[in-house]
């Protein structure tokens, strides 16, 4: 199973939409809310160099910034037919 960590923070309607193509896809999340977790967030900014929410970490390796649905399909193997 692929751990995946999901950063998002209040009132970001594509984080809504990745919670809810994660939860279709019965894929398991730990979600980070940037905005309570101020470690969390520099983390993202700093080391994994996103600025903006979505973002994704999968297996500690591999890293979807933004909005991409196609992008976490692939990564996480899922058939987007």
């Amino acid at each position: 199973m692929q751990k995946v960590i999901l950063y998002t923070q209040p009132q970001c309607p594509p984080c809504e939409v990745v919670k809810r193509f994660f939860k279709a896809n019965h894929i398991q999340f730990s979600e980070v809310n940037i905005k309570e977790d101020l470690t969390s967030q520099q983390y993202m900014i700093k080391t994994l160099e996103s600025y903006s929410t979505p973002t994704v970490l999968i297996d500690d390796r591999e890293i979807v910034r933004g909005f991409n649905l196609e992008a976490l399909a692939e990564k996480l193997n899922i058939s987007c037919d």
